[in-house]
């Protein structure tokens, strides 16, 4: 009987069943330990199975799970207004995934529009970037090939191209509601817009009277360093979206907008499963831990730590850069090996490394922004071994 036979096809797996979890480490079915700097695509904030999130899970299951979104619930309260209490925004909707808070993002727009600008809904959004997987957002991505994938796909969505303002204002057109933007192209090989054309998006958009959207589904909630990235550019979007790290491992997302344009009515968006007090109570204990102060403070040391460790590698190894925001990083390759060092640094014994390739010149390496310092340099050490096994 072969592996993961009664699955639908959707990816290549490796022959490797994990079982248990904690903190930075994965251990599979063998017993094998591997140092996970993937951490569910940068959605373990806390790394595996932290007590907080039991606590909150074990605490909060034994209270309610899930009254309806028809009702109030404490937690949905509690989570909404910590997260404007420490954001630029004052409405949220919370919703399971990030791709259905996009969704959400660009329906809000749209329904603005409607009201505001002559029905106005197109989206201009930028190649290469990624929004998800609903058949709306792969429109809004761009994605090579996405756009022929399931066609016909859903209209309205142009492309500029990141950090070209003159892309822009030629995408923008007399139906053109909004422009969405990832601060961190992560899929793209964590490509990090430029700080003077995101002022000048903002600028942009402010005089022509369109939304900005802030995608920071894999940037927000103390990835970067900081509690969401747009801080770090200088500027406020009006519409914000979070997931990833939002739930550090449940499935929980986030919609946030300012109040000019709290626009739906009620009826306009909901879901059976958004708002639940279950997830709600694990996001709030995330967000109370991972935006202190303090914690913020050693996300961007071990960034600082992780990027002068990989430039240390870029020069002894003849490697062509490494690049980020925070502790959301990229290793380019000078050739396209990046599978193959994924697969030899699962492969190291005694204990495997677990990177991510998403393009073929590419590690994107995402830790659990609570790693140690020791880990981070057993993680180099680990990931040197690695690429000298492949490049030499």
């Amino acid at each position: 009987m072969s592996l993961g036979q009664d699955l639908i096809t959707i990816t290549q797996r490796p022959d490797t069943v994990f079982s248990t979890g904690q903190g930075a480490w994965l251990s599979d079915e063998n017993g094998k330990r591997h140092l996970d700097l993937i951490q569910g695509w940068a959605v373990n904030s806390l790394g595996h199975s932290p007590a907080l999130i039991t606590q909150a899970l074990l605490a909060q299951s034994q209270r309610l799970l899930n009254p309806s979104p028809a009702y109030y619930n404490r937690p949905l309260l509690d989570l909404a207004a910590r997260l404007t209490a420490i954001s630029c925004f004052d409405r949220v909707f919370l919703a399971n995934s990030g791709a259905e808070a996009n969704e959400g993002a660009v329906k809000l727009a749209r329904r603005w529009g409607s009201r505001h600008r002559g029905g106005a809904y197109g989206i201009v959004g930028f190649e290469q970037g990624f929004h998800g997987r609903t058949l709306a957002m792969m429109s809004a991505s761009g994605k090579p090939g996405w756009d022929r994938l399931y066609a016909p796909m859903p209209p309205g969505f142009a492309k500029a191209k990141l950090n070209d303002i003159a892309s822009v204002e030629q995408a923008i057109s007399a139906d053109t509601v909004a422009v969405m933007i990832e601060f961190v192209q992560g899929e793209a090989g964590v490509i990090v817009a430029d700080r003077g054309f995101v002022r000048e998006l903002r600028a942009l958009t402010a005089e022509r009277g369109l939304l900005l959207i802030a995608d920071e589904v894999q940037t927000g909630v103390g990835r970067c360093g900081t509690a969401f990235a747009y801080e770090q550019f200088g500027i406020e979007p009006d519409v914000m979206t979070l997931a990833k790290g939002l739930g550090g491992g449940v499935p929980i997302s986030a919609l946030l907008c300012k109040e000019a344009f709290n626009c739906f009515e009620p009826g306009d968006q909901g879901g059976t499963f958004c708002g639940n007090p279950l997830m709600a109570a694990v996001g709030l204990a995330v967000v109370d831990e991972v935006c202190r102060a303090e914690f913020l403070a050693g996300v961007q040391a071990r960034a600082a730590q992780l990027s002068a460790g990989l430039q240390a590698l870029v020069r002894e190894l003849g490697l062509v850069e490494e690049r980020g925001l925070g502790l959301l990083r990229a290793l380019e390759l000078p050739l396209p090996v990046a599978d193959q060092v994924v697969t030899a640094a699962r492969a190291l014994e005694p204990v495997g490394l677990l990177l991510n390739a998403p393009r073929p010149h590419l590690i994107r390496l995402m830790p659990a922004l609570n790693i140690s310092a020791a880990e981070v340099d057993e993680g180099l050490a680990l990931l040197r071994r690695a690429l000298t096994t492949v490049l030499d």
